[in-house]
C-alpha cells in the first residue's frame, strides 16, 4: 500500500508507464486512466466549486446553500476530494460529475428515503441528480436533517457508553 501511495507522486509523462505497472500487478481492474485515480486536491469548497463551468457552479452553490440551511452547525471540509459537511461525523458529501450532481448521504440516507428517491438513480450510499432536471431541494434538506439527527444520536450513544 505504501508503494501504491508513493507512486501517486509522479510526473505526468510517466502516467502511461505506471498504468501498465498497476495493471500488471492487478491494482487496476478496468481500463481506467491513472489520472482518474489521482484525486485533485482542493483546500476548500469555494476552490472546488470555482473549478467547474458556470452551469455546474450554480448547481453546486445551490447544493451547498441547501445543506448549510439544513445543518447550520455543520462544518465544511474537503474529504475524498469532494465537499463534505461534518457534524458529529460526516453528514453528507456532494460532487459535480459529467452528467449529474452526486449526493452522498451514506447508506442510511438513501435507504430511509427510497420512496422519495424513486425518480433518481441511486446506489447504496449515493444519489444522482441529473444536470437537466431541477435539484429536489426539499428532499435534499430533509435527508440532511435526517443525517444530523442520526449523527447526534450516534454521538450521544457513544458518549453514554464511554461513561459506563
Amino acid at each position: 500500500m505504501v508503494v501504491f501511495l508513493a507512486l501517486f507522486i509522479i510526473h505526468h509523462s510517466q502516467l502511461t508507464i505506471h498504468k501498465k505497472y498497476f495493471k500488471q500487478h492487478s491494482l487496476l481492474t478496468t481500463d481506467c486512466s491513472l489520472k482518474k485515480i489521482l484525486m485533485k486536491s482542493y483546500p476548500d469548497i469555494d476552490t472546488y466549486i470555482k473549478d467547474f463551468p458556470a452551469d455546474k457552479q450554480k448547481l453546486l452553490m445551490t447544493m451547498r446553500t441547501t445543506i448549510q440551511k439544513a445543518a447550520p452547525k455543520a462544518v465544511e471540509k474537503i474529504s475524498y476530494g469532494m465537499p463534505c459537511f461534518y457534524q458529529d461525523g460526516n453528514l453528507v458529501y456532494f460532487a459535480a460529475m459529467k452528467n449529474h450532481i452526486g449526493f452522498y448521504p451514506s447508506s442510511s440516507g438513501v435507504a430511509n428515503f427510497q420512496k422519495e428517491l424513486k425518480p433518481y438513480h441511486t446506489s447504496k450510499g449515493a444519489i444522482q441528480f441529473p444536470l437537466d432536471q431541477p435539484l429536489p431541494l426539499k428532499l435534499i434538506s430533509t435527508i440532511v436533517k435526517f443525517r444530523v439527527l442520526e449523527n447526534q444520536q450516534k454521538a450521544l450513544a457513544k458518549k453514554k457508553s464511554s461513561k459506563q
